[in-house]
């Protein structure tokens, strides 16, 4: 889209990062000319601060090698080193290659899980993470209104040795076998179905587990009219096949870019971000017998701050989003750290939600102890107790949706219906806690008319009532 200056002449539209990168859609946002101008920006912070090296990785989406030769083009006419993926990899995958090969800063064309008329484009630092929100403003405005006129091809950068392709998902699943005991999830009978929603991790998956049920592991753009993200509704697939067999005993599931993780038990029942959290507390603290802190987004169940006590450890809550995590791993012993959208991280490895290394960590809990999911879920439940958790997304104008955030800022709701609020927490939205333990969460989505509506309870019964009680009281 053009805006049009009767001084200036013409003037690209302006590029705004979110949370997690720049995202747009394909030929309408998201083209040449505008991944140009992000990769000029990029390359001029690097300048800048001294930087000489970034390496560049893309996933399944259309035209992911073209825009990543883009980047490489650009960047390396600043005379930047640029190491090139020499195929499709994960995020986690390029978050790695910046650690193995000391470079300055990470670039991943990829829209994560968003639809797949979407692309995007990610920062990462030389930490081996998501680059600071400080430094993603730095970058974005040094956008510049258009891109540069002709950068040279990424052939003559080739040949001159500015561009190199690496093989960076060897340098990950090297990382893996040093890393975990995969004899031993090999040896243990544990069935695998493994459900790529025809994203980045397929390749990494197939290698490490050959002998895995696979679901969607092929290259398709279009991720066949679905949503890559790995959550309960967009998986009824796997979870059906799970519950067919009887040779399957876990199922893991990636997003598109395989950052983020759902996982199913042995009857294809879902276990969502929550358990799963629970489950890596559990294996470092009294598997693994490591300490540190523990980091969640305000939305993570409660359950992680009582288990956090129980084990003696300190707990910190965040807003959501998983670059406040990542700040604090780097300057902090973290044992643990997660958000309820299936981006999680653990000691051991980098500051970085990786949902194929936190499903082999499950693997090889399963494996160590000889326990099934489901029975390492009742494990901490019985330290615990069970729960449900659910979320609803409240479509409202955008002055109703304002109206309630008022007034949840203002302290305005004492109770909802027969519940009680005992305590309000305002780190990121609002969280009404009530006599009983349980808790709703009301928090606006920062780009849409939506108002999302978060709640705990013992079970899925008690959920439900509090949301549709919630919903009954704040739109009467």
């Amino acid at each position: 889209m053009l805006i049009l200056s009767k001084h200036n002449g013409p003037q690209m539209k302006k590029i705004k990062f979110g949370t997690d990168g720049w995202r747009a859609i394909i030929a309408e946002s998201y083209t040449v000319n505008n991944v140009k101008r992000v990769a000029e920006a990029t390359a001029k912070f690097m300048v800048a601060n001294g930087m000489k090296q970034v390496v560049i990785g893309y996933d399944c989406r259309f035209g992911g090698k073209m825009f990543a030769e883009t980047t490489a083009s650009v960047i390396g006419a600043y005379n930047i080193k640029v190491l090139l993926s020499d195929r499709i990899i994960s995020t986690p995958m390029v978050s790695l290659g910046v650690v193995k090969t000391k470079s300055d800063m990470g670039v991943v064309i990829t829209a994560s899980h968003n639809p797949a008329s979407y692309n995007g484009y990610k920062l990462k630092s030389s930490f081996g993470g998501p680059t600071v929100p400080n430094d993603i403003a730095a970058i974005e405005q040094l956008i510049p209104e258009t891109a540069m006129i002709a950068p040279p091809q990424v052939n003559d950068l080739l040949e001159s040795g500015v561009v190199e392709y690496q093989d960076f998902e060897q340098v990950y699943i090297d990382h893996v076998e040093e890393n975990f005991d995969l004899d031993a999830i090999k040896n243990s009978g544990i069935g695998i179905a493994y459900d790529a929603m025809y994203g980045a991790g397929q390749d990494g998956m197939k290698r490490l587990f050959p002998d895995a049920h696979l679901l969607h592991c092929e290259k398709n753009p279009s991720f066949m009219g679905q949503a890559p993200e790995p959550i309960e509704k967009n998986l009824i697939e796997i979870s059906k096949y799970i519950a067919d067999r009887d040779d399957v005993h876990i199922g893991i599931a990636n997003d598109g870019d395989a950052d983020r993780i759902g996982m199913f038990d042995e009857d294809g029942h879902f276990v969502d971000s929550h358990r799963i959290l629970l489950l890596l507390l559990f294996y470092q603290f009294e598997h693994k017998k490591l300490n540190g802190k523990v980091v969640i987004t305000f939305s993570v169940t409660e359950k992680m701050k009582k288990l956090a006590e129980l084990y003696g450890l300190e707990i910190e809550v965040t807003k959501i989003g998983f670059k406040y995590i990542a700040e604090i791993m780097i300057k902090e012993d973290i044992l643990v750290g997660g958000e309820e959208s299936g981006g999680l991280a653990v000691k051991g490895h980098i500051p970085e939600r990786d949902g194929i290394w936190i499903g082999i960590m499950i693997l090889e809990l399963m494996a160590k102890t000889g326990k099934s999911l489901k029975q390492l879920i009742d494990e901490v439940y019985d330290k615990v107790g069970g729960f449900a958790f659910e979320r609803d997304d409240l479509r409202l104008t955008e002055e109703k949706k304002q109206s309630i955030i008022e007034q949840c800022a203002n302290d305005s709701y004492t109770a909802f219906g027969p519940l009680t609020v005992v305590k309000v927490e305002k780190i990121d939205g609002f969280k009404f806690h009530f006599e009983d333990g349980t808790w709703v969460m009301i928090r606006p989505s920062g780009t849409e008319p939506v108002l999302r509506v978060y709640a705990e309870a013992p079970d899925r019964l008690a959920t439900r009532r509090i949301l549709d009680t919630v919903k009954d009281s704040i739109l009467p």
